[in-house]
């Protein structure tokens, strides 16, 4: 069994996996594995959850040593860690990947971009950033370890 943990990811990736939570992305295959569909739509990415070993195959867990929204999601998605409802449902429908593309990956942007789409929606952003740090706190605390490292999907 991997004995190493997983670095903790930065919190922009909370926000992404609470978005693909509420945009319905999301797909529990059995007690082990799920996927993930990317905010672009075009790759699926897959999550093996066995205890506290986590494998997945999106980039940043890939290529950054620190792990992807998409376990976070499925971690959330299997009540692994808890997430508050009104921050799940504020962040869809959210186009993560063209926003960070846009920002060239400065994550600090996307979200001060996103904070004003949900101002604009009437939603306080603090609250919402609580929120994400809780679920980021959570993670820490469960201190998952990397299972085997697998390739990102191409884009289809």
């Amino acid at each position: 069994m991997a004995t190493h943990p997983w670095k903790m990811p930065p919190l922009i990736k909370v926000y992404e996996a609470l978005g693909a939570i509420a945009d319905g992305r999301v797909r529990i295959l059995d007690d082990v594995r799920a996927e993930v569909g990317s905010s672009e739509g075009n790759k699926t990415y897959t999550v093996e959850l066995n205890g506290k070993e986590v494998a997945a195959n999106d980039n940043a867990s890939y290529w950054q040593g620190y792990l992807g929204y998409p376990a976070i999601a499925v971690m959330i998605a299997r009540g692994m860690l808890d997430a508050y409802p009104k921050a799940i449902e504020a962040l869809g429908g959210i186009a993560w990947k063209e926003l960070n593309r846009r920002y060239r990956n400065d994550y600090a942007k996307t979200i001060a971009e996103v904070d004003d789409g949900l101002r604009a929606s009437g939603i306080e952003p603090d609250e919402i950033k609580r929120s994400c740090e809780s679920v980021l706190a959570l993670l820490e605390a469960f201190a998952p370890i990397r299972g085997a490292r697998k390739r990102p999907p191409r884009a289809q």
